[in-house]
């Protein structure tokens, strides 16, 4: 058995990539079709600060048993687990913060695989290899972001940190329409979202559901305008390339699900989703009109009624915003692991880390008490 590092994603064959990736179910962001179409779009290069070091097992047959998709980072954009204010204090003290080891899927604050391998112990393999990486690379830290809770609680505490944090997902409980999800809410809540819809509605606008072979490049011309003018704003430069939507709408477009908005025949707003094996996965979204409510309906109505119609079991709908939790996304906890190579830089974040998890309970009880599902006592 031995490890090794390639460059590329190029370098392995998408059956291996994906073998390893998907054993069982689908998650579109690990896929060889997600991650080539980042590199070979220029969306995640070195030269845009994502340099692949891709971590390789292999058994004495060089056949690949596990892999973790890994970069070297000298900034830490479009990773959503936020560790900027480590890098300036170990700066401050002195410290080299980049380059880093960065194991994720760039610019996708979406749970999945991160050390891709059924089995158990190739996983604990590869964890371990990362560490080996960091410090054969002379890197500060090592840092697998969004990985399976199995996987976090897995972890040897002698070697990572654990970090938590909350996002936002719809259940699906089995519901008809969205009028049956409508009518598991608090009346409130059921008479807000009817409104905005109705808003939505009284404005002249409504929505395609394009996917597969129906996504067309002046649909992702479109699209494109949108996310530009939306993450120049939230941003100040987007990441993904117009060249990146294309080659995923040749590769993946039966795993895409396109929301476009149109008033009086144009587009005004789109949100780009993909489809997994068990659930829809929300990921950029914008527009070129304001009207009120647009978003919520562009972002998480149209989403909820497509996995109601669909049978998906949950909607995803990115990083932060508790304004999903009165729209009936409710808050889940997010994983990731942390290596440094510093000892007196792993005692500070350790420290800072065991106050942040006890801050996100309490933060998720917090939360849940505002469900905004009815309770035996409603109407």
């Amino acid at each position: 058995m031995k490890l090794r590092t390639v460059e590329s994603v190029l370098e392995i064959p998408a059956a291996q990539w994906n073998a390893c990736a998907n054993p069982s179910g689908f998650n579109p962001f690990v896929s060889h079709e997600f991650f080539k179409a980042l590199e070979e779009s220029g969306s995640a290069t070195a030269r845009t600060g994502w340099k692949a070091e891709h971590l390789v097992y292999a058994n004495a047959r060089g056949e690949i048993e596990g892999l973790a998709p890994c970069y070297v980072k000298p900034h830490s954009q479009g990773e959503y687990v936020f560790d900027h204010g480590w890098a300036e204090a170990f700066h401050r003290a002195g410290g080299r913060y980049y380059p880093k080891l960065q194991a994720s899927v760039p610019f996708t604050p979406v749970a999945g695989p991160r050390l891709f391998s059924a089995s158990v112990e190739t996983r604990d393999l590869l964890a371990k290899g990362l560490v080996a990486l960091c410090k054969e690379m002379n890197t500060s830290s090592a840092h697998i972001t969004f990985l399976p809770e199995e996987d976090w609680m897995r972890a040897d505490k002698a070697r990572w940190l654990q970090r938590q944090d909350i996002q936002f997902h719809w259940q699906n409980h089995d519901y008809g329409s969205f009028d049956n999800f409508l009518a598991s809410l608090s009346s409130a809540k059921r008479k807000n979202i009817r409104k905005e819809r109705k808003a939505v509605r009284h404005a002249g606008i409504s929505f395609d559901w394009v996917t597969g072979k129906e996504l067309r490049e002046n649909h992702w011309d479109a699209f494109f305008d949108f996310y530009m003018e939306t993450g120049s704003r939230k941003w100040g430069s987007p990441y993904l390339t117009r060249k990146f939507f294309s080659l995923i709408s040749k590769s993946m477009g039966q795993h895409i699900l396109l929301i476009l908005a149109r008033c009086e025949g144009r587009i005004i707003a789109g949100a780009l989703n993909f489809i997994g094996s068990e659930a829809l996965y929300g990921r950029n979204w914008g527009a070129c009109e304001y009207h009120e409510f647009l978003h919520f309906d562009t972002c998480y109505y149209q989403a909820i009624d497509f996995a109601i119609q669909h049978k998906l079991k949950r909607v995803e709908a990115g990083a932060q915003g508790q304004h999903k939790l009165a729209r009936g996304y409710l808050p889940v906890k997010t994983y990731s692991l942390h290596h440094f190579a510093h000892p007196g830089l792993a005692r500070a974040v350790g420290e800072y880390l065991e106050q942040e998890r006890r801050a996100i309970d309490q933060d998720q009880a917090l939360l849940a008490q505002h469900s905004p599902f009815r309770h035996e006592t409603d109407d």
